[in-house]
């Protein structure tokens, strides 16, 4: 199978035309989308529009990364997670997010902050974009949770070495975590990044 960038460019000589709003919360909105096909040929999807998000991977110096138990109410389940939030304040780099995410949840700031990539959750019919970050030398601060799932959020301690455990035996199942533990643990084995805020 041939690499490199797909024929037509980024879109693949895809063309989106506009977007017809159905829904609009909080936080994400619902629009029937608009396309052409390279051939010209129009045809319509359902997407969910979401401002974006970051993921935080916290290690301690012990080696131990720091977890929430959180409530997700779109699956009606309290899934083991790392701390992440939505880009909810216009302007602001994702780096600021990543850290003011880490102290409101886990209480802890970063001493540095390495940045993992990006992931795209559900493109399927979803436009979100998570950039995940590598904390270490973490400091203890105040929390400031918000929201009725966070106020009943539990912080876990679990060795990073537990990873493959935890996600053969079922109790890591969130994208986002999983993708970002395993990126953490690579990281962290090759030494430290030249790419730190």
């Amino acid at each position: 199978m041939a690499g490199g960038p797909s024929p037509g460019g980024r879109s693949g000589g895809f063309r989106h035309v506009g977007d017809d709003v159905r829904y609009r919360g909080w936080r994400i909105s619902v629009v029937e989308a608009t396309f052409a096909a390279p051939d010209g040929t129009a045809f319509s999807r359902d997407i969910v529009r979401h401002p974006g998000a970051v993921a935080v991977v916290a290690v301690t110096d012990a080696g131990d990364v720091l977890l929430v138990r959180q409530y997700r109410g779109a699956v009606d389940r309290v899934l083991l997670e790392i701390p992440a939030g939505t880009r909810d304040v216009d302007g602001e780099p994702p780096e600021d997010t990543a850290r003011r995410e880490l102290l409101e949840e886990v209480g802890v700031h970063a001493g540095r902050l390495q940045v993992l990539g990006t992931m795209l959750n559900s493109p399927g019919f979803c436009d979100e974009e998570t950039h995940l970050f590598l904390a270490t030398g973490l400091e203890a601060g105040d929390h400031d949770r918000e929201g009725v799932e966070e106020q009943h959020m539990e912080v876990v301690t679990v060795p990073l070495d537990d990873v493959d455990r935890l996600v053969a035996s079922g109790e890591l199942v969130d994208g986002q975590t999983i993708i970002g533990l395993l990126l953490a643990r690579r990281a962290l084995s090759a030494g430290p990044g030249s790419d730190h805020t």
